[in-house]
């Protein structure tokens, strides 16, 4: 295969966050959430569900984002958009997952919110998202619409409470799943039609959180201030302002640090990123696959008792317009 064709949608250097410095083989367990039916000489059989791979083989597609037209073939998405995007932004996740106040780095903020907003996009889950709301089906003219609006959720995230959460406490760490920027709305059920195959409830529901896990033992939990302001509201309500393309301010010293999870917590939010998977996760650990067996309860609007991604709002200033 050319180079630039074999197409991760987790970058590699991303997935090594999520490995343990344990001298072991560096493989994780992946589980495919839907495996195949394939035949063989007559006879079905269900291909297994949980592999032993490397992120080499996790996570990827051959010629997801190779541009055809004819016979003519491009790589170009690859080779120069996502390898631009991806040799700024692993200093940018590495600076949030050990953010300390009174810590302030432009750069990394601002590639820290381009590289969450592609990602978002640039998975098949969100690709198939991107493609029924802009009403393209034509894959070519989806990867060019994907660098064009490379920057839909920036604005709207940078107006969130921003919290990095803990698990370094917790036996259990975080998952990876193939859509790593989780959203989660206690309203918006899985098998709803807010979340059925590729769709995601929408970041300006005010009551939408949005969950990206940094490494085995932090996460980012980005809440609308609007949700925090009222968090009893009606949660698909739009929140103020939620016009995506528009210059707006971050503060970083409204970044809350210093919450610890629990393991049940830690499983919550697991179970979580497990829902809102499209197909695969893939964990240092094979028990950490099956976070359910773990919860109390899988109610969906009842994880952590309704608070597990809420910030403090003691810390929280409530003079902003934002929502």
């Amino acid at each position: 295969m050319k180079e630039y064709q074999r197409n991760h949608y987790i970058p590699e250097w991303f997935q090594r966050r999520f490995l343990l410095n344990d001298g072991q083989e560096k493989k994780f367990f992946y589980l495919d959430l839907n495996p195949e039916t394939v035949s063989f000489k007559k006879h079905k059989y269900v291909r297994n569900a949980l592999l032993r791979w490397g992120p080499p083989s996790c996570f990827c597609q051959d010629d997801l984002y190779t541009t055809r037209f004819g016979d003519w073939e491009s790589t170009e998405v690859e080779e120069k958009f996502f390898g631009k995007v991806d040799s700024m932004a692993p200093a940018a996740v590495d600076y949030f997952a050990k953010f300390q106040h009174p810590s302030i780095s432009e750069s990394a903020f601002q590639n820290l919110v381009l590289y969450m907003s592609i990602q978002k996009l640039r998975t098949p889950k969100g690709l198939a998202f991107l493609s029924e709301v802009v009403r393209i089906s034509d894959k070519n003219r989806a990867l060019f619409k994907m660098q064009e609006l490379k920057q839909i959720f920036c604005a709207l995230w940078t107006e969130c409470i921003w919290s990095i959460v803990d698990a370094s406490q917790s036996d259990t760490k975080f998952i990876l799943s193939d859509h790593p920027i989780t959203v989660y709305n206690k309203s918006c059920l899985p098998g709803s039609k807010w979340c059925l195959g590729h769709r995601d409830p929408d970041t300006a529901f005010s009551g939408t959180h949005t969950l990206f896990p940094l490494s085995l033992d932090k996460a980012l939990i980005l809440t609308n201030l609007s949700w925090v302001r009222n968090p009893y509201d009606y949660s698909r309500k739009p929140r103020p302002n939620f016009y995506p393309f528009r210059n707006t301010i971050f503060n970083f010293t409204h970044i809350q640090t210093g919450r610890s999870l629990t393991d049940i917590e830690v499983n919550e939010i697991n179970y979580v990123i497990k829902s809102r998977a499209y197909r695969y996760i893939a964990s240092a650990k094979k028990e950490w696959l099956y976070p359910e067996a773990k919860i109390p309860s899988q109610k969906w609007d009842e994880l952590g008792q309704g608070y597990l991604f809420m910030p403090d709002p003691r810390s929280v200033t409530f003079s902003s317009e934002a929502g």
